[in-house]
Formats: C-alpha cells, structure tokens, sequence
C-alpha cells in the first residue's frame, strides 16, 4: 500500500477525507492567482469564493473528463441523492455572491 492509498483511506461514508482536503487546501493556494486573473480580464472574484466553489468546479471538471467519482455520482443521479444536490446548489450561489465586473488591469 502507497502513502496515497493509506491516506485515502480515511473516510466519512463513501467519501474519502484526503481527497476534499487536498481539493479544498489546493483551491485556498490557487485563489490569489485566479483572483488575479480574473481581475486581469475586468472580474472582480474574491478568493473566499474560490474555496467555496470548489466543489461545483470538481463536479464540472469530473463530468468534463469523465471521471465519475462518487460524489459527481450522487449529484448526476436524477432519483435521489437530495443532500449533494442542495450542497452543490448552495455552493454556487454563495459562490458567486460578491463576483462583479470591473475595470480590466493592464499591468503585465
């Protein structure tokens, strides 16, 4: 067994603990550049929605690539699965609460 795969096995229900943890401490690392990015091309995102879009951004990347994890599972699953639904929804709008249009930076 790997260091990945031991550290993978720590769970809360079908859900690994180190996958969100990575997911949500490499978003926090990210959120300054995307936020300047974004600022760059005249949209002002401040970086607590970075963290809080998380989620629905890893739902979207798992779709895209095809890669069904269990989460992207209960979410695509149209008879049930309620709570990870309400959580993906409630995610984008706090996500996107704050995220306005600005004047674009021209600094390199």
């Amino acid at each position: 067994m790997n260091q990945i795969d031991y550290l993978r096995q720590f769970r809360l229900g079908n859900f690994a603990v180190f996958d969100f943890t990575v997911s949500f401490l490499g978003m926090l690392a990210l959120s300054p550049l995307l936020s300047y990015l974004c600022k760059r091309a005249g949209v002002h995102v401040p970086k607590r929605n970075w963290v809080i879009l998380t989620l629905p951004i890893s739902v979207l990347a798992h779709i895209l690539v095809g890669k069904i994890t269990p989460f992207t599972k209960y979410f695509l699953d149209l008879s049930g699965n309620y709570v990870a639904k309400m959580v993906i929804v409630v995610c984008v709008i706090f996500g996107v609460a704050g995220i306005r249009r600005v004047k674009p930076v021209l600094k390199p």
